[in-house]
């Protein structure tokens, strides 16, 4: 059984190995951009079987913010552009060089950077209300977790029973989970809420809004500090998403907890008694944020390719290739 298992890993490994070996001899590029932890080490290893690790610059682009499994880290990385000085240290630790290591932050769509329309301007664009404070309440791309029991707590603690008119708005975004979306949709609500699909303008959206709402995804935490939104983390992913709590919470651009109740009763305070304290996180929030790392990142690179020089004219040419490896 043994023999069979290996036998079968040796066949899973020798087929990528070949997908990586065509599709450099294919696309014959310049420089290679890994942003995945299992696009490190047979990538690199057929650069090396080929010797072509002096002609294509290869460089990693990690995209966990705290908590970073080990085949992230190689040591004949060109670069390792690291969110945060933690991975870097973490990085080092696992035989990299410091040459090797940039700390720029997490890369993040340009749209994200550049100016946007003011808050006001945002909501009379998005048709939301301009007197309400609003929470943008987020369940990822495929609309999972606790979003519909969060949205109904909401609209609990954000509506004052005694004046009979709410205290803030609400936004949801349902991504691909359109039964989640139509549930919502057919509700009655007592205070102003607008529910959306799978949204490619993010953007704008976190500028219209005062916090946010969401499990805890590198990306959209990475966003959220760019539009100074303070995030109530609400789930996290095993392994990756884990050290990405402590990020948020420790930095004090944020909370955690999993209870919708307790999530909805600080959006009211929030929104009411501790303004200051939503204030603060903001402030927080902006000063954890790296707005710059996709354009410091891109730069890096050309700056190596610049430096590449006479190696970058090696030719492609397959020095033998995998298939010899079972012969």
């Amino acid at each position: 059984m043994q023999i069979l298992k290996a036998l079968a890993n040796f066949c899973c490994m020798f087929s990528y190995l070949r997908e990586v070996e065509a599709g450099l001899m294919k696309y014959k590029p310049d420089i290679i951009i890994s942003v995945h932890p299992l696009m490190q080490h047979i990538p690199l290893w057929v650069l090396r079987w080929q010797g072509l690790q002096k002609k294509v610059i290869f460089v990693t682009v990690i995209t966990d913010l705290n908590t970073c499994h080990r085949t992230w880290f190689h040591p004949s990385v060109n670069r390792l552009y690291c969110p945060s000085q933690k991975v870097a240290d973490r990085a080092s630790l696992d035989g990299l060089h410091q040459s090797q290591i940039r700390v720029f932050g997490l890369p993040i769509r340009p749209s994200f950077v550049q100016a946007v329309l003011s808050k006001d301007d945002l909501r009379v664009e998005l048709e939301m209300n301009l007197n309400l404070p609003a929470v943008l309440l987020m369940g990822g791309g495929e609309g999972m977790g606790p979003v519909r029991k969060t949205a109904e707590a909401l609209e609990e603690s954000l509506y004052d029973k005694e004046l009979r008119k709410p205290i803030g708005q609400l936004i949801i975004i349902c991504g691909r989970n359109e039964a989640l979306a139509s549930t919502l949709k057919s509700l009655e609500w007592k205070i102003p809420v607008k529910v959306r699909g799978f949204e490619k303008q993010m953007e704008k959206w976190m500028g219209a809004c005062d916090c946010i709402i969401t499990k805890a995804g590198p990306g959209t935490i990475a966003e959220a500090l760019i539009r100074g939104l303070p995030i109530i983390l609400n789930d996290y992913i095993p392994g990756q998403e884990k050290g990405n709590v402590p990020y948020v919470v420790d930095n004090g651009a944020g909370v955690f907890t999993r209870s919708p109740n307790e999530t909805a009763r600080l959006v009211a305070e929030w929104f009411s008694t501790k303004t200051d304290e939503l204030k603060r996180m903001s402030e927080n929030a902006l000063k954890l944020a790296q707005p710059n790392a996709v354009f410091d990142i891109v730069k890096d690179i050309h700056e190596l390719a610049c430096q590449r020089g006479p190696l970058a004219n090696i030719p492609y040419v397959m020095t033998s290739s995998f298939s010899s490896l079972i012969y």
